[in-house]
């Protein structure tokens, strides 16, 4: 079996796992993450952590395909988090204003965008209370866009049990929401 072979140290049975796989591995990832070589880099780390740990797959888990599928996905959200973390890199042009740059925007409803933000900080908080489990659900659904059998295949629970995390954690973030008096639906 290839995945032996990979465990065993092969290096040609790796490039025949990359030659199968690379191209679903790329899809998944620019799928997440949606930028290219964001997602080349996630292809390359995948297949990284495939040569180093093929001794801890486990085949009464899952196939060996959908442990690296997992990987990738996992991966792909780590890095996912990371963009959306990181301040944009601001980009310098030659008709560029850094004085008009910081002036409001006059066509902004600032009232609403100050609701907006106070809205968005709320959930961030309510979030945080939620168990870990159904926070990252919520996360990887709401953030990430992926679908609840996506959430089950990277994260290698059964598609039920993520039903349930999602169902149980967005009752809670309601709870949670409603509890604060200022939060309107």
């Amino acid at each position: 079996m290839l995945a032996d072979r990979v465990a065993r140290g092969d290096p040609a049975a790796l490039g025949t796992l990359y030659d199968h796989y690379a191209s679903t591995v790329l899809g998944i990832s620019l799928k997440i993450i949606g930028d290219r070589a964001a997602a080349e880099d996630v292809l390359q780390e995948t297949f990284w952590h495939v040569w180093q740990g093929a001794v801890t797959y486990q085949s009464q888990r899952g196939s060996f395909t959908s442990w690296l599928f997992r990987i990738a996905r996992n991966l792909a959200i780590d890095a996912c988090r990371r963009r959306s973390v990181r301040p944009q890199a601001i980009t310098e042009t030659a008709d560029a204003n850094p004085i008009l740059d910081q002036m409001p925007d006059p066509d902004a409803d600032v009232p609403e965008q100050a609701q907006s933000r106070l809205k968005a900080r709320q959930v961030q908080n309510a979030l945080k209370v939620l168990p870990r489990e159904q926070r990252q659900v919520i996360e990887m659904a709401y953030f990430c866009g992926m679908t609840r059998q996506e959430i089950a295949e990277a994260t290698g629970e059964a598609l039920g049990t993520i039903h349930t995390r999602a169902r149980l954690g967005l009752q809670k973030l309601r709870e949670e929401l409603e509890r604060r008096v200022e939060f309107e639906f």
